[in-house]
């Protein structure tokens, strides 16, 4: 007995012995485009993370949390400015390397906003063997996470120092000191966007419950920071100032403090205003890149197992 395969690709027993099997067309068409491959992959998924961080391309109450937050972070610039043309002042009151560490609290609530949302949502639905299934793959996935979201996070700390720089221009200042200071200002927010952005993500992918992301985030950010701050203090007053220092090295924030006070020329938020020299600096930058490849490699190692 033969068999006919029927339109919904089943097959029926024939009647005759000489009938043989067909294959009937049921209309799909062949991609005859370009085959554009993992590079246009991986820059399609970079562009959509980091639209997506700031709202753009979903939903209208999706875009208010981080436009106000990056609002926040460009009002107080834009204050010193004016203020600063009104009075004709000389040098800005606050320095441009100074600036995120002063409203670090904004930069911690937009990572931990945005974090989870660009990693936990593929994690909570099951997406991501779906990307692996393309010609993407997990280092072509861990890329461009990575990437928007430390490019969303140097476009909202350097916007404010963008402003600063054309008010000290504005204001007539000196030229020559303005743009070394502007220079040395995005050198920190750019090691501070890479810093942040892959601790966050860690923390993010851990789970794919957005709020578990969430507190995460927060609490490895501003508990930290926190913590440190009040043992530093507690050091300066007891006299041991020489372990003020070191105790920066437990926290993000204190880490590009510590790095852009022995390097870049910033003045140190530290108690008692004891930032390190250019030998322990020298720790804190390492401790600072090891980080920033450490939460790359554990991200690569977190989706091994999730993109099977």
């Amino acid at each position: 007995m033969s068999t006919e395969t029927t339109r919904t690709g089943t097959t029926r027993a024939g009647t005759t012995g000489n009938e043989t099997t067909r294959i009937h067309n049921i209309g799909y068409r062949n991609y005859e485009g370009a085959r554009l491959g993992r590079a246009y992959a991986r820059r399609s998924l970079y562009a959509q993370s980091l639209r997506g961080a700031y709202g753009l391309g979903r939903s209208a109450k999706s875009k208010v949390l981080p436009m106000i937050l990056f609002a926040v972070m460009c009002v107080p610039a834009a204050i010193i400015v004016a203020v600063a043309v009104a009075t004709k002042m000389k040098d800005l009151p606050l320095d441009y390397t100074r600036y995120a560490i002063v409203t670090q609290a904004i930069i911690g609530l937009f990572l931990a906003a945005q974090a989870p949302q660009s990693v936990s949502r593929d994690l909570r639905f099951k997406t991501v063997p779906l990307y692996f299934s393309r010609p993407i793959e997990r280092i072509d996935y861990v890329l461009a996470k990575y990437g928007a979201m430390a490019s969303a996070l140097f476009a909202l700390t350097a916007a404010p120092l963008l402003i600063l720089y054309v008010g000290s221009l504005l204001a007539k200042m000196d030229f020559s000191d303005q743009t070394k200071g502007f220079a040395q200002g995005l050198v920190s927010v750019a090691l501070l966007s890479l810093l942040f952005g892959g601790i966050g993500l860690v923390m993010a992918a851990l789970t794919p419950r957005r709020g578990f992301g969430v507190a995460a985030v927060i609490a490895t950010m501003t508990i930290t920071y926190g913590a440190v701050s009040t043992v530093q203090a507690i050091a300066d007053e007891t006299g041991s100032s020489g372990a003020v220092e070191w105790l920066g090295l437990f926290s993000p924030v204190t880490l590009i403090d510590g790095v852009q006070t022995a390097f870049l020329g910033a003045s140190s938020s530290f108690p008692g205003g004891n930032g390190p020299g250019a030998g322990t600096g020298a720790v804190y930058l390492l401790v600072v890149l090891a980080l920033i490849l450490g939460s790359y490699a554990v991200l690569m190692r977190r989706y091994r197992k999730v993109g099977l």
